[in-house]
């Protein structure tokens, strides 16, 4: 921002220099720096501020931490590193008409690998969409999309309601079996 400032100015008092007013040129950089418009920073009304990059040309936001309600709170080393250290989870979802697994990466919370029962290059090979065999092919599928995202660790973490048994477990067992090393964290 004082870049952006000090550059207005001294582009105004060479302008008046040019034509001559030695004077005005050194009022001209006071004015503008002092005038205190461009000392203000704009703030946003939902408390997210606009700033500009280093060449001054596309703005950019951040949005500031929220507080946690409990400020004495500990938060242990592990917790504050796992989701840099083990970046990928997997998330497998069954139900009685069709199966689906992802690969999320945890800090940018974005899908590398995507496979379900209910695509058009599954479902054309299956008899059924949610049995142990779609469950197997499911897994090779997001084994292979996995591949093509140079993904070839994950993590895995049932939900409270899952247990780690039947199709869930053939799901992880067949992206094992193709090549993807998957951790699972049972409690």
């Amino acid at each position: 921002m004082l870049k952006n400032i000090v550059s207005q100015s001294w582009r105004r008092g060479a302008c008046a220099l040019q034509e001559g007013n030695h004077a005005g040129a050194l009022h001209a950089c006071w004015r503008q720096f002092h005038s205190g418009q461009m000392l203000r920073s704009s703030r946003s009304f939902f408390g997210v501020e606009d700033f500009m990059d280093e060449d001054n040309s596309r703005p950019y936001t951040y949005k500031k931490e929220k507080r946690s309600k409990n400020p004495h709170k500990h938060i242990s080393f592990k917790q504050r590193t796992i989701a840099y250290m083990e970046p990928f989870t997997l998330d497998v979802f069954i139900s009685k008409r069709f199966v689906s697994a992802s690969l999320t990466h945890r800090t940018t919370c974005r899908q590398v690998a995507v496979a379900g029962t209910n695509s058009k290059d599954i479902k054309a090979a299956l008899q059924s969409r949610s049995d142990i065999p779609a469950c197997l092919a499911v897994g090779r599928f997001l084994a292979e999309r996995a591949k093509e995202a140079d993904v070839y660790t994950c993590t895995y973490t049932p939900r409270e309601r899952d247990k780690f048994e039947g199709k869930i477990r053939a799901v992880v067992q067949s992206l094992i079996d193709n090549g993807i090393n998957v951790k699972v964290y049972l409690d």
